[in-house]
């Protein structure tokens, strides 16, 4: 019985036949925040945004802790020139597998260049667990002014790879070429003693939403002073 010409030439829509991938992530060892998010994909963007103090730092360090101890090489683009790496490592970070990048210019404009070049060189060069963008310190309004080009280049560079693009900022900017977006609501401090005018900084409360994909809950959690 001959087949159906019917059959034999149906059109195939381009992709059609493709594989269903399940994403991979890399967690942050944060449960209310893995439970939320599922951790940072590989593969994408995830854009990290809020105010000063409302709890970046926290989630990049677990984040990273988690990767490098999982044996990812990371590399940590800092614009904002406010790394620490005694306190990385106190929060468990393996500092031998993150290489630091600062950018020491004294305005924003050529410090955000340097960061977009150097991070455009360690997306295309390959071979990275993790490549982190911090833009927090860096004004909005330089960021704003940024083509979206740029970020449509970084999500190309990353696509079909094992690697985590993290880009942290004060506000929302890659938005669509993200694959995951966080806001951070500001943290609320937590002290400790009960002498009226002397208390010691125990943590904060800290609390983030995902905005893309949307969730309709928020994950909060404690962070522990690190001394």
């Amino acid at each position: 019985m001959k087949p159906s010409p019917l059959l034999t030439h149906l059109p195939i829509a381009p992709g059609y036949l493709k594989p269903l991938v399940t994403p991979e992530f890399i967690r942050t060892n944060i449960q209310e925040a893995d439970a939320l998010l599922g951790g940072f994909p590989k593969g994408g963007i995830t854009e990290i945004y809020g105010p000063p103090s409302s709890g970046r730092t926290t989630l990049l360090l677990s984040f990273l802790q988690s990767a490098t101890s999982q044996g990812e090489h990371c590399a940590l683009v800092d614009a904002s020139n406010s790394f620490d790496p005694q306190s990385a490592q106190k929060s468990g970070v393996d500092l031998k597998r993150l290489l630091w990048i600062r950018c020491p210019a004294d305005n924003d404009k050529t410090r955000m260049e340097q960061a977009l070049k150097c991070g455009d060189m360690l997306a295309h060069g390959g071979g990275w667990g993790a490549i982190i963008l911090d833009l927090s310190d860096i004004s909005p309004q330089w960021i704003h002014h940024l083509p979206v080009s740029y970020w449509y280049r970084f999500r190309r560079a990353v696509e079909h790879s094992p690697t985590v693009m993290v880009v942290m900022e004060r506000e929302a900017a890659v938005k669509t070429c993200a694959s995951l977006a966080v806001e951070m609501i500001a943290a609320s401090p937590v002290f400790s003693g009960t002498n009226v005018n002397f208390k010691l900084l125990k943590g904060a409360a800290i609390s983030l939403s995902g905005r893309k994909p949307a969730r309709h809950r928020k994950a909060e959690f404690q962070a522990v002073a690190v001394g």
